[in-house]
């Protein structure tokens, strides 16, 4: 009995001396707290009453408090700050860059196709009713060459037309025969063949229509034999000199888009052929179906290089904006409540830092508030890091940590998504 009397004195011995010494341990001096931050560097100022609210430098919060600073190493206790060993940084090919801060222009990039010169467009129509008797262009896409034969017609009104003329001839009746022949003219007969009717005195029972201008068949519309009327788009002829370049823009970048801008254009067929133009008009409406604004452009095609229907990229040049932070579109993951980047700490630790994303140029886009000049992004294995940045900030939230901070006085959203 004494034995576990004595054993059980020991223990409370034990635990005594235990408490005491946890309750009477000396408080860190002030002092040596404050060396300690001395020897440390200051990253940034940030305000008592809300940690959203950083500078560069010591000032004065919105509510009139000082600043305070937070020293390097503290960032390791935020929410959303994980850690990462170097060696497993390297195996993830992890990559990032320096946010820059400066004049970002604007660079539409987009697709087109060639099309066209409608200019040069030219429908080819009958002005009387009749029969295709001779279809001399007989696919879409043939070429033909001014005065070329198209196809020949027969006409009722046409034949009848001639007699009438040459019974105006042989009455000598002037005012007859320049009535029938502004007739025939009205017709579509071409003065050419009403001098050659005047003088062989025959009724052609075939009317020839020839090509007026150099080009392709652009549309062919009726086959041999087929009955037309002047209704009847029987063939469009289209010269290849000179074609257009439609490119579609989103509807977000229709208002940077103006007449005269430089643009880049490129071929599938010859990626390294850059060809250069200004913009030539820029369409009134938006496409109904795509939501996209039509721009045109306009190309001399000496070389017939540019076809109808060929795929295009075009790059346009459109006005810049001031200085502002950009950094690479990759490194930018889109969400559905908030854009999000992931910001190198430096020492393996990374966060997830909610932003606001701006204008998109090429391959920069615009982050108007999240980031400040300097802090590095990662653009390479983001998503993996992000997803491990938004646990740990849920298990800290749920433990009773406080939401992250974020650049420059820009309020957050709660919690990340």
């Amino acid at each position: 009995m004494k034995k576990y009397l004595l054993i059980l004195a020991a223990l409370i011995a034990v635990a005594t001396g235990f408490w005491l010494g946890r309750t009477l341990q000396p408080a860190t001096p002030m002092a040596g707290s404050e060396q300690s931050h001395a020897e440390r560097d200051v990253l940034y100022w940030v305000a008592p009453m809300d940690p959203d609210y950083r500078r560069d430098q010591p000032g004065k919060s919105p509510m009139g408090m000082d600043l305070i600073p937070v020293y390097a190493g503290a960032r390791e206790n935020q929410p959303g700050v994980v850690s990462i060993d170097p060696r497993i940084v390297n195996n993830l090919a992890v990559r990032t860059v320096v946010a820059e801060y400066g004049a970002l222009s604007r660079r539409i990039k987009t697709v087109g196709y060639v099309a066209y010169d409608e200019d040069t467009v030219q429908h080819v129509h009958t002005r009387v009713e009749g029969w295709i008797e001779h279809l001399a262009t007989r696919a879409s896409g043939d070429p033909v060459t001014r005065g070329q034969l198209l196809f020949e017609l027969y006409s009722p009104t046409l034949v009848n037309a001639q007699e009438e003329y040459l019974t105006a001839l042989r009455s000598n009746n002037a005012v007859l025969s320049k009535a029938s022949r502004g007739r025939l003219a009205a017709l579509g007969v071409t003065p050419s063949e009403i001098d050659a009717l005047a003088k062989e005195r025959t009724v052609l029972r075939q009317v020839r229509v020839t090509a007026s201008t150099d080009g392709v068949v652009a549309k062919l519309g009726v086959r041999e034999g087929m009955y037309v009327t002047p209704a009847t788009e029987i063939m469009s002829v289209a010269s290849l000199d000179k074609v257009w370049v439609i490119a579609e823009v989103f509807a977000r970048q229709a208002g940077w888009v103006h007449e005269g801008q430089r643009a880049i254009v490129t071929l599938e067929s010859a990626p390294s052929t850059r060809l250069e133009a200004r913009v030539d008009y820029v369409y009134p409406e938006l496409d109904p179906t795509t939501r996209t604004l039509k721009v045109r452009m306009r190309f001399d095609n000496k070389s017939e290089t540019l076809r109808p229907n060929m795929f295009t990229r075009v790059e346009i040049e459109a006005e810049g904006v001031g200085d502002v932070v950009h950094v690479p579109r990759n490194a930018l993951i889109r969400g559905g409540a908030a854009d999000r980047v992931v910001v190198a700490l430096g020492d393996g630790k990374f966060r997830s830092q909610p932003v606001t994303a701006g204008i998109e140029s090429g391959e920069r886009i615009e982050i108007r508030e999240g980031l400040a000049r300097g802090d590095r992004v990662v653009t390479s294995a983001q998503f993996l890091i992000d997803s491990e940045s938004n646990i740990a900030t849920a298990l800290q939230r749920m433990d009773g940590g406080s939401e992250a901070p974020s650049a420059d006085g820009a309020r957050k959203p709660e919690a990340l998504p």
